[in-house]
């Protein structure tokens, strides 16, 4: 069957947004190639007071690439990366990927068994880690793949005082200064013995698989997404070609606080940064709101991306409240994640003169965003209209087959170019989540519910099944119910997420205890904290005496949080 697919939303694009886009061949290792050496002295990154440009970047990367394959890394091998924004990060990737290899991107603050499943599943036989990660990582390695662990320390590009005042007061007390264990290596060592070798002789396609990053599917189980290299060149292309009107090529600055395990960051802003040529400041701690702030009167950006909770702390800072902070350089801030409070929007539109955009995407759409235009009309409410050669469909939630009308609530369907190639060693999930329509091509089913109106603006009325987001981050709630459940004291338990006016949503547990047990809300938190990262730990324990089940006694979590205050 023809395409038939009605896109209103292209008569409501910002002039010069082009309905559809022809995309290189090429990767982003040939992106950052072809600007080293047309500008090498160029930035690239910008991190803490050190500039990186693309000849250093490009010249760094080629040597971990080679000290990798001389290691047996081979393509598509899996090599993890436990690291947060820093330039390590970057020349790691781009390392990874000229030796051939993927990317694993895994979240830094990890617990113990979250940080295992990525390994394991994987078989990453390689992972860079910060010395401040190092031991935890050496714990989860001998039930892992994970033959040689390649340390690096914050430090090593951070301005020469800045790094001797870290080494002399916050090394030793924050847990950077660690001894190696036999077979391990040190990250500038790595590139010291790379160090004017050639690039390994390997060819990689934009078809070829570029990075595995976490997500819970429609199902709420963690799963690894696959994104193919052209992912980051055409989602590059289409946000470049979105915020143009506000951020020039070359000349504008991106600030990234966000995580780049993240494909928020990942695909989304660093795709568009190196498509766009545009040096990309790097924040490693968003909820350092010091640094975020110093970062922002130091780099001057022109472009901001953040999360609701972000935006949030930063209105609520002293210096910001007593007029102390200057954002007058930020033209145009992307927002994504969570819902953005139309106070919120207005308050930091007002504060500094530019603009929000909010959007949506997911890790499955590998960034095909539905996103607010920069120039055009903003519905509150609204997530938006898709970028360039993404289309969306809604559809019955129960009848896939039947297409909906505009204002009718259904699920959300996305096909774009970008799409994930599936999920990581799992064609049953991959199954359900990527199917093919009559429209043509393949579609993303997301499990989102919400609605087009007559201008192509989508609205969202609700999010994935199960899934809760708390400060921009996701958090499957079967995760946290099995922790629960491995405690002695619980029988039964609930997890699901709740309203909060800080975080977006919280994660709340809903628990019966055994008979003759006593254990508080306090001890069942403590028992979390030693197994979840921070963000996925209950704020709260409600006890019952039973949960609300189906008939095939599954808990009914909809059921729980029906009583719940709003936020």
């Amino acid at each position: 069957m023809a395409d038939v697919i009605n896109r209103p939303w292209l008569e409501r694009y910002d002039e010069g947004v082009p309905p559809s886009l022809e995309y290189p061949s090429g990767t982003l290792v040939d992106v950052l190639r072809a600007t080293a050496a047309d500008r090498p002295a160029h930035a690239a990154v910008i991190f803490k007071g050190t500039t990186l440009s693309y000849g250093t970047l490009d010249r760094l990367s080629t040597a971990f690439a080679a000290t990798l394959a001389a290691e047996g890394v081979r393509k598509g091998d899996r090599v993890g990366l436990l690291l947060p924004n820093c330039p390590q990060f970057l020349i790691a990737q781009f390392g990874i990927w000229k030796a051939g290899g993927v990317v694993v991107a895994i979240n830094p603050i990890y617990t113990e068994p979250e940080l295992e499943l990525p390994l394991r599943e994987t078989g990453a036989e390689v992972l860079v880690a910060l010395t401040r990660l190092y031991a935890r990582a050496k714990a989860v390695q001998p039930r892992t793949s994970v033959r040689r662990i390649i340390a690096t320390n914050i430090k090593e590009y951070l301005p020469p005082l800045v790094a001797l005042l870290f080494t002399l007061f916050r090394e030793k007390k924050e847990g950077h200064r660690v001894t190696l264990a036999p077979g391990d290596a040190w990250f500038s060592s790595q590139l010291a013995a790379g160090a004017g070798k050639p690039a390994p002789d390997v060819t990689v396609s934009a078809e070829d698989p570029a990075v595995i990053l976490a997500s819970g599917g429609t199902t709420g189980t963690p799963k690894g997404v696959v994104g193919a290299h052209r992912s980051y060149v055409q989602a590059g292309l289409q946000l470049r070609h979105w915020i143009e009107a506000l951020c020039a090529p070359w000349v504008d600055r991106i600030m990234l606080p966000l995580p780049l395990f993240h494909v928020y960051a990942n695909v989304g802003v660093q795709g568009m940064a190196l498509m766009g040529h545009n040096p990309l400041a790097l924040v490693p701690n968003p909820r350092d709101i010091d640094d975020v702030l110093a970062t922002i009167r130091k780099v001057r950006p022109a472009f901001f991306t953040g999360v609701p909770t972000l935006f949030t702390a930063l209105l609520n800072h002293p210096d910001v409240r007593e007029g102390r902070a200057d954002f007058s350089s930020i033209r145009v801030c992307f927002s994504g994640a969570s819902a953005l409070m139309a106070e919120t929007r207005r308050r930091f539109e007002e504060l500094t003169g530019g603009r929000i955009i909010e959007g949506y995407s997911l890790t499955e759409g590998m960034m095909a965003c539905v996103v607010n235009p920069v120039r055009g009309t903003v519905k509150t409410g609204s997530v938006g209209m898709p970028l360039p050669d993404v289309d969306v469909l809604i559809v019955d939630a129960d009848d896939p087959a039947r297409v909906l009308e505009t204002d009718a609530v259904g699920e959300l369907l996305i096909r774009a170019p970008q799409l994930m190639d599936g999920y990581w060693n799992n064609e049953r999930e991959t199954a359900i989540s990527l199917r093919a329509r009559p429209e043509g091509g393949t579609w993303l089913h997301t499990g989102d519910l919400g609605y087009l109106d007559s201008d192509g603006y989508l609205f969202l009325v609700d999010r994935k099944k199960d899934l809760i987001k708390t400060s921009g981050y996701q958090v499957w709630p079967r995760e946290i119910e099995e922790v629960l459940a491995a405690h002695p004291d619980v029988l039964e338990v609930g997890v699901a997420g709740v309203p909060d006016p800080a975080r977006g949503e919280v994660v709340k547990a809903w628990v019966v205890l055994r008979p003759g047990t006593g254990s508080t809300a306090d001890d069942l938190r403590a028992w979390c904290k030693t197994r979840l990262a921070p963000y996925k730990v209950p704020a709260s324990v409600e006890f019952r005496n039973e949960l609300p089940k189906s008939m095939v006694g599954k808990v009914l979590r909809r059921m729980l949080t029906a009583s719940e205050p709003p936020a």
